[in-house]
């Protein structure tokens, strides 16, 4: 159902089951799937590819072009996954030809009122950005990460899987699955052990995983330690992901 007010452009590929709202904008070629709803005062701009069952909220723009000054027109777009929740008055802008062109949301996500998700970001599945978080260009963000309300990630930062970002956090560094950081100057505070146990996370898991994080992420381990982690790693795939992320970091670890 299309209500009368709404203004679709003739690229726009929706399936029958879509619902859109009073004064919508869907311009050029948007496509939306099966049983996604959007609400009043949205504006959708093409290319843009949105999934499933997705609910957009009144006031949210996906697909404006990048805050980049570098950014010239090129072609670029969005891609969104299935089943997300996307809240009033967010924003989420298209990729730059620098940046691979995509912005990318992936399924299952929650992303709340007035939080921004800039150019060339990839978000995964079950992410949570809390209202106002902020994503500056380039930014990755794992599954079932959780940003807190208003914090910020700067350009190219990785957050990793599990991660828990607290609210009013300023990222400048990456910051390794599983890990807690919190601070208007991030630092590592701990490990996620509450969210890894309500995830179902073994207890032997859990406890390799703090001996890392106290080892590897606080205290820098030197060759020894590193050759340790890297044996135990070869039975725990949480282990092992959290070890290679620590050395694909180029920015640097929040510590």
């Amino acid at each position: 159902m299309i209500h009368p007010t709404a203004i679709i452009s003739p690229e726009a590929k929706l399936d029958p089951s879509v619902v859109v709202g009073p004064y919508v904008v869907v311009e050029g070629a948007v496509e939306i799937g099966a049983g996604t709803k959007i609400d009043s005062h949205s504006i959708l701009k093409g290319p843009c590819r949105i999934g499933r069952d997705n609910h957009v909220f009144s006031h949210v723009i996906i697909g404006e072009i990048p805050q980049d000054l570098k950014f010239r027109g090129e072609e670029s777009s969005v891609e969104i996954g299935d089943r997300n929740q996307i809240r009033e008055f967010s924003t989420i802008h298209r990729g730059t030809q620098g940046g691979g062109g995509v912005t990318r949301i992936g399924s299952d996500n929650l992303v709340m009122a007035y939080a921004h998700i800039a150019h060339d970001c990839t978000l995964g599945e079950h992410v949570i950005l809390a209202n106002a978080a902020s994503l500056a260009g380039h930014v990755s963000v794992g599954d079932f990460a959780i940003l807190g309300g208003f914090a910020v990630a700067h350009q190219f930062c990785r957050i990793g899987a599990h991660a828990f970002i607290g609210g009013f956090s300023k990222l400048s560094k990456d910051v390794p699955p599983f890990v807690m950081a919190d601070g208007a100057r991030a630092r590592s505070v701990g490990l996620n052990k509450e969210g890894l146990k309500r995830r179902n996370f073994s207890s032997e898991t859990i406890n390799l995983l703090s001996r890392a994080f106290r080892q590897l992420v606080k205290k820098q381990g030197d060759e020894k330690v590193w050759a340790e982690f890297d044996e135990a790693a070869k039975g725990d795939a949480a282990l092992a992901q959290m070890l290679a992320f620590i050395r694909m970091s180029e920015r640097g670890i929040t510590r």
